[in-house]
C-alpha cells in the first residue's frame, strides 16, 4: 500500500482510537497522518480526526481516524463517537498496568456501542519504554486470541509499527468487502457502516476470526 492524495477516494473508513487517557493515542494518530510526535502532548479534551489515504489494489481508501480522551469525565460523547465506526485501535500503555487492566472495559463498551462486525485491533504503545514494562506482550496476546482481535505493539515516539497498525486495520476492512461475503447494495448512502463512493457495504456474515491466523499478530 501506499500513500494516496486525500481529495479524492473510492472508500471511507472510519477508525475510533480508545484506551486510558495518556497511553499515546494522539501521538499515534499525528506519527500516522503527519509525521509528527510531541513528547508535551496534553490529553485531548473532546474529539478530533484527521485523515490519510492509502492505496489498496488500484482503490484509493480514505481513513478518517477520531481521537477522544479516555478520562471519565467525556465519556457521554460515546454514541456519536462510535457511530459509523468500522474498525478501532483500542490501546494501553505496556509500562502501566492499569491501562492493560482497563481494556476489557473499553472492549465491552466499544462492543455495546459500535458495530458487530467491527475490526478490532489492540494496540500496546510506548514500545520503547522497555525496561518499564508492566504488561508482557504474551498475556496481551492470549487476551487477543481469547477475544478474537488483532494484536500489535507500537512506539509513536520510535515510529516502531505505527504505520503496520493502521494499515493492518485498514486492509483488513477492505478485506471483508472485497470477499464474497460482503454485498454492495445501490441506494443506501450512508446508512451503511462501510462508506463507498455511490455504495453502501453490507457484511453478510462474520469477519474470520484474528487469532486464527498467525500472520496477524504481530509483536
Amino acid at each position: 500500500m501506499s500513500a494516496a492524495s486525500d481529495d479524492e477516494y473510492d472508500y471511507l473508513f472510519k477508525v475510533v482510537l480508545i484506551g486510558d487517557s495518556g497511553v499515546g493515542k494522539s501521538n499515534l494518530l499525528s506519527r500516522f497522518t503527519r509525521g509528527e510526535f510531541n513528547l508535551e502532548s496534553k490529553s485531548t479534551i473532546g474529539v478530533e480526526f484527521a485523515t490519510k489515504s492509502i492505496k489498496a489494489d488500484g482503490k484509493t481508501i480514505k481513513a478518517q481516524i477520531w481521537d477522544t480522551a479516555g478520562q471519565e469525565r467525556y465519556r457521554a460523547i460515546t454514541s456519536a463517537y462510535y457511530r459509523g465506526a468500522v474498525g478501532a485501535l483500542l490501546v494501553y500503555d505496556i509500562s502501566k498496568r492499569i491501562t492493560y487492566d482497563n481494556v476489557s472495559r473499553w472492549l465491552k463498551e466499544l462492543r455495546d456501542h459500535a458495530d458487530r462486525n467491527i475490526v478490532i485491533m489492540l494496540v500496546g504503545n510506548k514500545k520503547d519504554l522497555r525496561q518499564f514494562r508492566k504488561v508482557q506482550t504474551d498475556e496481551a496476546k492470549e487476551f487477543c486470541k481469547n477475544n478474537k482481535l488483532f494484536f500489535i505493539e507500537t512506539s509513536a515516539l520510535e515510529k516502531t509499527n505505527v504505520t503496520a497498525a493502521f494499515e493492518t486495520i485498514l486492509r483488513e476492512i477492505y478485506r471483508l468487502i472485497s470477499r464474497k461475503n460482503v454485498q454492495a447494495t445501490p441506494g443506501q448512502g450512508q446508512n451503511s457502516n462501510f462508506y463507498g463512493t455511490g455504495k453502501s457495504i453490507v457484511i453478510t456474515e462474520e469477519p474470520s476470526k484474528p487469532a486464527d491466523e498467525e500472520k496477524k499478530c504481530c509483536s
